[in-house]
Formats: structure tokens, C-alpha cells, sequence
């Protein structure tokens, strides 16, 4: 449950950088809607994403990977007709907003994935375990 609060806060971050800096692509109408929207992209992200994906999957290799920018928009759409406060104008606008909301919460989510994929705050430690290992020379 802990990671997928910290995915939800990562995107809820993303989406308020993104309709900040560039109010005529995202425009979030009260915290209610930027809280659902940000959510129901998250579940909409972790469920209905990855089978996009998969059946995409001729497109995304034809296009050299640019396909999933497409599917984004088409899931930042969908949140935008089911949130009524939460407002994506047209599919251009939605592709640049995925695109940057992706951009943003690239470096947030940095911040909590660890090098075994998990998603956890990351710490400082004092002092790094040294390694039993062979040098090979």
C-alpha cells in the first residue's frame, strides 16, 4: 500500500507542477479534482496501462517506443472526461501534458526507487559495507 500512496503523491506533484507552469494544458479546478484525477490516473496507470501496452505493442515497436506517448494521452483523456474539474482540452494538449507530467515525475519518483525496484524513501548511510569479493588481476 506504501508504494502505491507514494506513486499517487509523486503524480499528484507532477500534475500541480505541470498545470502551474502551464495552465491552458492541464487546468484542476479544486483540490478534490486534483486529488481524483491524480488518483484515478494512478489506478488507471496500474490496471488498464500495461494491457494498452500490450496490445499496442506492434505500434510501439514500429514507432521505436514513441507509441506509449500516445497511449498516455489517451489515458490523461480518459481521466479528463471522467473528472469533471480536471480538463485536458484535446489530444495535443493532453500529449504535451503527459509528456511533461512524465518529465516531472521522473526525478520525484527518483527520490523513493531503490536500486532492487522498490519504492522507498532513499537514506544516507554513514558508512558503505565493504564488499567479500575476489579481485581478479
Amino acid at each position: 500500500m506504501q508504494p502505491f500512496l507514494l506513486r499517487w503523491i509523486v503524480t499528484t506533484l507532477a500534475v500541480v507542477v505541470v498545470s502551474w507552469i502551464f495552465p491552458n494544458l492541464i487546468s484542476v479546478h479544486g483540490a478534490g479534482a486534483l486529488l481524483g484525477g491524480s488518483l484515478l490516473l494512478g489506478i488507471i496507470n496500474a490496471l488498464v496501462r500495461p494491457v494498452l501496452l500490450l496490445l499496442s505493442l506492434p505500434f510501439i515497436i514500429a514507432t521505436m517506443g514513441l507509441f506509449i506517448f500516445v497511449v498516455n494521452a489517451l489515458l490523461l483523456l480518459l481521466v479528463s472526461s471522467m473528472v469533471p474539474q480536471f480538463h485536458v482540452d484535446g489530444f495535443w494538449d493532453a500529449f504535451f501534458a503527459s509528456i511533461l507530467i512524465s518529465l516531472v515525475s521522473w526525478p520525484l519518483s527518483s527520490f523513493f526507487r531503490t536500486s532492487d525496484g522498490h519504492m522507498r524513501p532513499i537514506t544516507h548511510h554513514e558508512k558503505v559495507k565493504r564488499a567479500n569479493a575476489r579481485v581478479i588481476k
